[in-house]
């Protein structure tokens, strides 16, 4: 018998045929041990659905990693549930524990909850991603920024490191001053030394992916609504993109990527938190990555030639992993 509240979610999911907003109103009533929502006593005010919330707190304490505590997280919740009075008690319960499960607060800087109609989403923010990518280990310092028309910069590939890519950012300037935005761009600086490929986008680029992408902007479009996000925050969706675009080029972590399939599932109006880490095996793929990046060391030893004699001190450099949707 499925026990957990992710097993729920999915049986409940399995035996629907039609679209989320039913399914998740099944899910409610299976995690209301046996109640419906009258019987599970469901407000509409934020204070009674912060009182109805603490009846997960258990597994929002398992979802939550250890540096982030319910306190902090629940009182970002308090601030954002008027916004999403009109939503389902299953997809908001759904929804934050989804964010939860990846140690970000829904405060608008790291993750976004927001309503499609009745349906709570979890969107996580580039600066989500960032998080996330420093939690792995393996980055030293992430930079995502864009180039405004009046800033100084250069990019060429085939100049040796550091000079293929250079910005002169000019935060000094009045926004008017600066010029319009014209690239995004990302690059991570590893562990070890080096640097990783310079991701670059131009609007052209970020349409692209947000037209052959986003079914959440298509439905905005065909609806007239022109709510969702890449309406709302174009240029935070560019510096997305660029990131995700990032993630696929440097070596990542378990969580970073369930955290794209997660916010891809949210944007196809499927349930986010089937695709969020699971709490019982979270530890043991964190083990499992650790362990492989310690027998990954010295095998990247091994392969470096020898210096060569009158050839200076060349060494070659692990291959990078490409390819990916962005």
């Amino acid at each position: 018998m499925a026990t957990s509240l992710k097993d729920r979610v999915k049986a409940a999911t399995e035996r629907g045929t039609g679209p989320v907003g039913p399914a998740l109103d099944d899910v409610h009533e299976r995690t209301a041990d046996g109640e419906g929502e009258q019987g599970a006593g469901h407000p509409d005010g934020a204070e009674g659905v912060m009182e109805w919330l603490r009846r997960y707190e258990e597994h929002f304490n398992e979802a939550l990693p250890a540096h982030l505590e319910t306190g902090p997280f629940f009182a970002a919740v308090r601030a954002i549930l008027p916004s999403l009075s009109r939503c389902t008690p299953a997809s908001k319960l759904q929804a934050l524990l989804t964010c939860a499960r990846f140690g970000l607060v829904p405060d608008g800087q790291q993750a976004v909850i927001t309503a499609s109609g009745n349906v709570a989403t979890f969107i996580p923010t580039y600066r989500g991603y960032v998080e996330l990518m420093y939690r792995s280990g393996r980055v030293e310092s992430v930079h995502v920024l864009m180039i405004h028309a009046n800033e100084e910069w250069s990019y060429e590939p085939t100049a040796p490191y550091p000079l293929d890519f250079t910005h002169k950012p000019r935060p000094d300037l009045p926004k008017a001053e600066r010029g319009e935005a014209k690239l995004a761009y990302a690059f991570c600086r590893m562990k070890g030394g080096g640097r990783s490929q310079v991701v670059l986008l131009n609007r052209e680029d970020a349409q692209e992916i947000r037209d052959e992408y986003s079914e959440a902007y298509r439905r905005a479009e065909e609806s007239g609504a022109r709510d969702s996000f890449w309406h709302l925050r174009f240029d935070d969706m560019w510096l997305k993109s660029a990131i995700r675009r990032l993630e696929k080029v440097v070596p990542t972590s378990a969580e970073l990527r369930a955290l794209g399939a997660v916010e891809d599932a949210g944007d196809a109006g499927q349930l986010q938190i089937l695709h969020a880490p699971d709490p019982e095996t979270a530890a043991l793929v964190a083990e499992a990555e650790r362990a492989h990046r310690a027998a990954e060391a010295p095998q990247l030893i091994a392969v470096q030639p020898l210096p060569v004699k009158g050839k200076g001190r060349g060494r070659s450099k692990p291959k990078k992993n490409r390819g990916g949707r962005r």
